[in-house]
């Protein structure tokens, strides 16, 4: 008896000790996610993530969909750099496997700086960094990188004619920019164990994803304010204010980028606008079925109770200290015409409305109603009638109070019945043009491309971007940046390739589940599979 209980023992310890190597050999301390991304500043607005190792690189060789958005200038860049140093027979041993991250940080130049994060596999030093420099024939100078802060590198790169700054962030984990000024920053900030860290995807999640991408939408604006000169410009306006942080793996296709995963909303902080949806289920999409065909950018909401949304704004609008305005302007409606608003409202409230900016500028909301005769009835109450169908509100910022946010563009609207559809635009002119849209059925969803990129999408959201680049090019032209748009307008390949881009945020457990795609043009140079 004795003896069979030190072989179990022995058997118990045995089997512990295979466990611990088993799971230590499939997480090494090396290619810690989470340890690594705490090392990247936290003005980082995206981090796109992918393993070292030949299979990704053979995968997206001579990839077209790569190369248009980074541009070709930069991901030769990156190229390099992966033959240069990672691919170096004294570096490869310790890099070779290993996660690495490349975030997207605004500068203080008005500029977008890149920043590379890694890790080395164990027994890797600074000590084989002079190794490295002693090598004459590698087309790399490699130098000390002077300051108070972290030890450094710089390494001046022949092929490029340019410096590459690396930093050595402790417990083996560097980092790598051209940006001097971010390396700076990095060299000198202390470590914060408790800073905020992107949210991360699931174990089995990461270990089934061929690259990932995490989000910090707070740090968005910072990034768009970088892009675009005019920073009034409305375009994703509403995701670039949710307090919220994603984490979204890669599903590969030869003609778009496709990502899905999590949104995680921040409620320890101030709420935004798309909180509010968080309280909805998702709802089949199909105002985007008449879409004018030179919709250039657009926001489609939908609810699955708008009685319950009617609720959640005035709420929403309460804590953001609307709510006195709010009240004045209902009561108003009320003591002048006899018409109690809100309620007759969101019981006509269909489950869509959206958004629409046209290549010409124009400004649209589109919004569903369960009964446009009923609608219309109400609306003549308090409005200035042109004919039995239309009009202008009389009362100033309705839609923003009615309906939210992203419908503060329009003050005084002239407003359309068509159907069961509601149609607001700030000018005759814009109503008589979608009604020509309308009537003559020149929608979006009538071009061929379009149907290939709406293939690309999920069919049910609460909150849907999208972005048609050639009908936004002149968008472009008048509120970007004159570099950036150089940028978009002469890369080849670059962002012209694209025929679209779609966010879409689908409502789960006061979260959001996460669709994004980006599709090349049918006519773009075809990509290897």
């Amino acid at each position: 008896m004795k003896k069979q209980i030190i072989i179990t023992l022995i058997l118990l310890i045995a089997t512990a000790y295979v466990t611990v190597v088993y799971f230590k050999n499939l997480n090494p301390p090396g290619s810690n996610t989470s340890r690594v991304m705490r090392a990247i500043p936290g003005n980082a607005s995206l981090i796109f993530e992918f393993n070292n190792d030949s299979s990704f690189y053979d995968f997206f060789k001579d990839n077209r969909l790569f190369a248009a958005v980074t541009g070709k200038q930069v991901l030769g860049q990156l190229d390099t750099l992966r033959q240069q140093l990672f691919r170096d027979p004294l570096l490869a041993k310790y890099f070779t496997g290993q996660n690495i991250f490349i975030s997207v940080h605004p500068s203080q130049t008005h500029s977008i700086d890149l920043l590379i994060t890694t890790s080395a596999a164990e027994g890797f030093s600074t000590t084989i960094i002079d190794q490295l420099s002693k090598q004459t024939d590698k087309g790399l100078l490699i130098s000390p990188l002077p300051g108070k802060g972290k030890q450094g590198f710089t390494f001046y790169i022949t092929a490029l004619k340019k410096r590459l700054y690396v930093i050595n962030n402790d417990n083996n984990i560097y980092s790598a920019s051209f940006s001097k000024e971010l390396i700076d920053e990095i060299s000198v900030s202390k470590k914060n164990e408790k800073k905020p860290s992107f949210i991360l995807l699931s174990d089995q999640q990461n270990a089934n994803s061929l690259a990932n991408i995490y989000v910090n939408y707070s740090q968005l604006d910072p990034l768009f304010d970088r892009i675009f000169e005019n920073k009034n410009t409305d375009i994703f306006r509403s995701l670039r204010l949710l307090p919220a942080l994603g984490a979204l793996s890669l599903n590969y296709k030869t003609d778009a980028l496709m990502f899905n995963g999590e949104t995680s909303v921040q409620f320890n902080q101030p709420a935004g606008y798309l909180n509010i949806f968080t309280n909805q289920k998702p709802v089949s999409n199909h105002l985007k079925d008449i879409s004018p065909s030179t919709t250039a950018y657009s926001t489609n909401l939908s609810v699955s109770d708008p009685l319950k949304f009617g609720q959640n704004l005035a709420d929403w609008y309460a804590k953001a200290g609307l709510k006195k305005e709010e009240g004045q302007l209902f009561r108003k409606i009320q003591a002048e015409t006899g018409v109690k608003l809100t309620s007759r409202f969101y019981s006509l409230l269909g489950d869509e409305f959206a958004i629409v900016t046209t290549r010409y500028f124009e400004k649209l909301a589109i919004i569903s109603v369960t009964d446009g005769t009923k609608m219309n009835t109400l609306l003549m109450n308090i409005s200035k009638m042109t004919d039995e169908n239309s009009g202008q509100l009389s009362y100033d910022k309705l839609p923003f109070f009615l309906l939210g946010d992203v419908f503060s563009v329009f003050r005084h609207p002239y407003y359309l019945i068509i159907d069961n559809y509601l149609i607001l635009a700030n000018s005759p002119g814009e109503l008589k043009s979608y009604y020509d849209s309308y009537i003559n059925r020149k929608f979006l969803s009538k071009n061929g491309q379009y149907g290939q990129f709406d293939n690309s999408l999920a069919a049910q959201s609460n909150v849907a971007f999208m972005l048609i680049f050639k009908n936004a090019e002149q968008v472009f032209k008048r509120d970007m940046n004159p570099g950036f748009y150089s940028a978009f307008e002469d890369n080849n390949p670059g962002w012209k390739d694209f025929y679209g881009a779609s966010w879409q945020l689908s409502a789960t457990n006061k979260n959001f589940y996460t669709n994004f795609s980006l599709k090349l043009n049918t006519d773009t140079i075809s990509v290897k599979n």
